[in-house]
């Protein structure tokens, strides 16, 4: 009987040790997804969203402001994890020179055993610059 609680020890500490695990890994793996895709995705948008009348009449980078945010959370929403809810604030947008400063928080539905929750936030101050060439 002693020889059968000890195994049963070792099983739970397995299943312990295999949610801890899997708690650290989802964590880390928000971050970075989420501090990339931030990255990527101001970039592009800020890319689609440059004026090109604009530029064509008076040689200056202007984003619009409205295709910008439309591009961004398109591109967020279909690029974001499903398990994880997600707060994005737009802080300023510039649109000459295109200049943006917006955050995004998650926060992980997954091991919520106490009710407390934590986000995990990232910030970004993008310029989009040009390549002058002469």
């Amino acid at each position: 009987m002693k020889e059968s609680f000890w195994g049963y020890f070792i099983i739970i500490c397995g299943i312990v040790g295999i949610a801890i695990v899997f708690l650290f890994q989802d964590v880390t793996n928000t971050n970075d997804q989420n501090y990339y895709l931030l990255k990527e995705i101001t970039e592009a948008s800020m890319v689609d969203a440059v004026d090109i009348t604009y530029y064509r009449q008076n040689g200056i980078i202007a984003i619009n402001k409205e295709k910008f945010t439309e591009n961004f959370i398109r591109r967020y929403a279909e690029s974001s994890s499903l398990n994880k809810t997600y707060d994005v604030k737009i802080y300023d947008i510039v649109e000459q020179p295109p200049k943006v400063s917006l955050s995004v928080s998650s926060m992980s539905t997954m091991f919520n055993f106490t009710g407390d929750q934590f986000n995990i936030t990232n910030r970004l101050d993008a310029i989009l610059e040009d390549k002058e060439q002469k």
